[in-house]
């Protein structure tokens, strides 16, 4: 067997492997005699079956079985030793010529797209922005009274007035719509909505127009029962039948609220509640920042690393790849799509090779260990046994799937604290809305 390699350019490679009868004919002669064994044909005995019968009905197809299983182990090989770094899989080049009848020695030959050779600056020339979200007294406000309702006490109403809960039916006749649904007054979009419900009673007729009732259509579609392409650019009159009218009158600020939201004495005072909705707050906060910040500079990379892709090879190769043949064109705009993620993905490659960034085992079961705990404490199992902890951790990570999962979450943590430790930004101190308004647009 001989193995080639021709270089086209930096990122293209032909290789060319060379075999020959005497690297698959005594195989092939193995495998007959063993189906010569056990081979069961009406008029002779077992095992005494004339070779060249089993020859004649086997050994071509045992033939070019061997040489196949022989060329993929020579390329993984070849690959292997020459430290070849690839992308996507090799492509055997078609040969027009080819045939299994007119000689006992085969050439093949592969074409190879090859990972570029490029360095990563993270001395980024324009200052990446690094938000950090503070929960401003507005924002606590909000949250104390959102307690002070949750634990309030509910209060019937014979008016409508300002913070009420409005039950009632949405109707619209030639629509079909017939809804009962409740509302918040405050969440009426518009004074001159909000002002056509105050002062009504339970009985009481409202006439709306559906553009504009609400702050988003994902409101207006719940409220209406309606489908969600149907309520996008929806106009029409409805009529709003009052059947029910609350209001919550807010819990009061005192210890007996502390101990239903926080467990007894845990929070004793007004500045201690705040000040743990605050910490609480900027731990979520944190990680919405923390993803903005780890999208930012991912983003900055792909912009700012430049490198060439083999990109006609890896046309070629999505062609092929999936479980469904792609046309030329369908390649071409799926690589269009993709391209911006395959560069990202060389690039973090890139980084955890020069770096000597690594994730072991152990680290991703501490990191599945403290998924599972924290998903555990959302249903109020704070302090699980420790053996039961471990048993969770040992069947996640024993689906593929999630493990992949984990490992990517891993991976990504593992780049943020090393960009954070290694790259300069520009720190920005913003409330949650005002960080909505600059990330989200």
């Amino acid at each position: 067997m001989n193995i080639t390699k021709e270089s086209i350019d930096a990122l293209n490679a032909v290789v060319k492997v060379e075999i020959s009868a005497e690297d698959y004919q005594d195989k092939v002669a193995q495998i007959l005699q063993d189906y010569r064994k056990k081979a069961d044909i009406p008029g002779f005995r077992k095992g005494h079956v004339p070779m060249g019968m089993v020859k004649k009905q086997y050994g071509k197809s045992v033939m070019i079985d061997e040489v196949n299983k022989l060329l993929q182990e020579a390329l993984n090989n070849f690959l292997v030793e020459e430290k070849l770094d690839i992308l996507g899989n090799p492509l055997p080049k078609i040969q027009e010529d080819f045939s299994w009848e007119a000689t006992e020695n085969y050439a093949f030959e592969f074409e190879l797209g090859l990972a570029p050779e490029f360095d990563v600056d993270l001395d980024s020339k324009k200052k990446i922005t690094q938000y950090n979200i503070v929960a401003d007294d507005e924002l606590l406000d909000k949250e104390v009274e959102n307690i002070q309702k949750r634990f309030g006490k509910l209060v019937t109403k014979e008016v409508v007035e300002e913070g009420v809960t409005i039950a009632g039916t949405f109707a619209n006749e030639e629509k079909g719509i017939e809804k009962k649904s409740t509302i918040e007054l405050n969440s009426i979009k518009g004074k001159t909505n909000q002002k056509k419900f105050i002062g009504k009673k339970v009985g009481d007729v409202v006439e709306l127009k559906t553009k504009g009732l609400f702050d988003d259509d994902h409101k207006l579609m719940g409220a209406l029962g309606v489908g969600h392409d149907e309520v996008h650019g929806l106009e029409i009159p409805v009529t709003f039948t009052i059947e029910e009218i609350n209001i919550t009158e807010l819990a009061e600020v005192n210890q007996e609220l502390f101990d239903k939201v926080f467990g007894p004495d845990v929070v004793k005072s007004e500045e201690e509640l705040r000040t743990k909705i605050k910490e609480d707050a900027e731990k979520q906060f944190q990680n919405q920042a923390d993803q903005q910040l780890l999208n930012a500079v991912t983003e900055y990379l792909v912009e700012n690393t430049k490198f060439d892709l083999p990109a006609d090879f890896l046309k070629k190769w999505l062609a092929v790849a999936g479980e469904n043949p792609m046309t030329p064109d369908q390649a071409a705009e799926e690589f269009e799509k993709s391209e911006k993620g395959l560069r990202y993905q060389l690039i973090e490659g890139k980084i955890f090779k020069d770096h000597n960034l690594q994730i072991t085992f152990d680290e991703l079961k501490d990191f599945t260990k403290g998924f599972v705990k924290a998903q555990m404490a959302q249903y109020g199992q704070l302090n699980p046994e420790e053996k039961d902890l471990e048993d969770i951790v040992q069947r996640v990570l024993s689906n593929q799937d999630e493990a992949k999962r984990l490992q990517e979450q891993l991976a990504s943590k593992k780049l943020l604290d090393f960009y954070k430790e290694k790259m300069t930004f520009k720190v920005k101190d913003v409330n949650y809305e005002q960080f909505v308004k600059e990330v989200y647009k």
